[in-house]
């Protein structure tokens, strides 16, 4: 069996179907995707979905990709929000918000202008939510979370394990550790050297990248619907786009980079949350070939890691030399946005080559991978799980566009 063979005979397996809350379970209406066949990660997870979604999709599961969608929408009706994922557990926080595009993919395959207004309303809630509770003083948003003293110190305690550090016994330190860790939690890079224990303080490039996506996908959703909405969504955009760029762009390094609301300064990491400007449209050309520019810093033999190689990093799974398949899907969808198309194959075929490798020896696919060794990537944090989820879709994904 080979890879493209075993996902297909594993995409069922990943799909559970429980309308009943039940314990810590939030029930939801219909069939969803889980990460794992087995084991780790048996609940459905925000931002995996959508690289899951578009290898369902790529396999002719539109039906489940769109199941998917409808759930996240019952979610946010729910609760205002989508949470990290169908957990009571989960609903201090989310994830990164990829909802818009997941509804935009499905939309341009069924034209169920029906389906898509309902979508929309559910959106609207989603952006209010992140404008709301994650904006911040200087007009962009952050990673945070929504927790009470006993979570914190219970998030404190996690982070210093993460960190192989000892427990504070200042209840302050404890609290912003805590907090950091709500931060890295929602983020989905939990954990990662870009901003080191001060994150909650910095608004995320990647996360106002996929603003700025839900405002233009929201303005092209209003045009659909003859709304009357599109221009306003293009101004949020606009206006989020020209915040990006005074106080995220520099112009040294060459990148939109984290910055630190509290201190006026960016982060000085070269991090692939650099590319999702190019992903979502943000970057003028001029940017995007400066971002361009960085690759060398962090493609290496099988695919591109995190960040760059430094001796301060943490040794953390969002660090070097991990390779998440998300975000090597983020790197090569940003370059082909912008015509790099050869550096997008180029990537494409080295995180294929990666899983091919790896399949070979362990018949298996896995969360996470180190792009040095081309081998499983193991870290302090947890045991890497095998995984189908964004690591099937991701890969169906890159088959596709190296056969085109």
């Amino acid at each position: 069996m080979n890879v493209k063979e075993y996902i297909e005979a594993n995409w069922d397996n990943t799909t559970r179907f429980f309308t009943d809350d039940n314990d810590t379970l939030i029930g939801l209406p219909k069939p969803y995707t889980v990460p794992c066949c087995e084991g780790a990660f048996q609940e459905m997870y925000y931002w995996d979905v959508y690289f899951t979604n578009v290898g369902l999709i790529k396999s002719g599961r539109l039906a489940q990709a769109k199941n998917n969608v409808d759930n996240m929408c019952y979610l946010i009706n729910k609760f205002g929000f989508m949470p990290n994922g169908n957990r009571t557990y989960y609903l201090s926080r989310s994830q990164p918000p990829f909802l818009s595009q997941m509804v935009r993919c499905i939309y341009e395959q069924t034209g169920d202008a029906e389906w898509l207004d309902e979508c929309y309303k559910a959106l609207e809630k989603e952006y209010d939510f992140w404008e709301s509770e994650r904006q911040t003083p200087c007009g962009l948003n952050r990673y945070y979370g929504k927790f009470s003293h006993d979570e914190l110190m219970d998030f404190s305690n996690l982070l210093c394990r993460r960190f192989n550090m000892e427990k504070p016994d200042d209840d302050a330190i404890a609290e912003k550790y805590g907090k950091a860790m709500y931060s890295f939690a929602e983020s989905g890079w939990d954990c990662n050297s870009r901003m080191g224990l001060d994150c909650y303080n910095y608004a995320w490039v990647d996360l106002n990248s996929l603003l700025f996506g839900i405002e233009t996908d929201m303005a092209f959703f209003s045009a659909e619907l003859k709304n009357g909405c599109e221009n306003i969504w293009s101004e949020k955009a606009e206006k989020r786009r020209n915040r990006m760029t005074q106080l995220m762009w520099n112009d040294i390094s060459g990148a939109f980079c984290d910055y630190n609301f509290t201190e006026c300064k960016q982060s000085d990491i070269v991090s692939l949350a650099q590319f999702y400007p190019l992903f979502s449209g943000v970057c003028t050309r001029e940017q995007a070939k400066r971002t361009v520019e960085l690759l060398p810093k962090i493609e290496f033999e099988f695919g591109v890691a995190c960040c760059e190689k430094r001796d301060d990093l943490h040794n953390l799974q969002w660090d070097y030399p991990n390779g998440w398949a998300c975000l090597q899907y983020i790197v090569v969808h940003g370059l082909l946005r912008y015509g790099y198309r050869e550096d997008a194959l180029r990537i494409a075929e080295k995180y294929k080559c990666l899983v091919e490798k790896v399949f070979e020896a362990t018949e298996n696919l896995w969360e996470k991978y180190n792009v040095t060794t081309g081998e499983v990537s193991n870290n302090k944090e947890y045991k890497t799980p095998a995984m189908m989820g964004w690591t099937a879709g991701v890969y169906v994904d890159f088959c596709s566009l190296l056969e085109k």
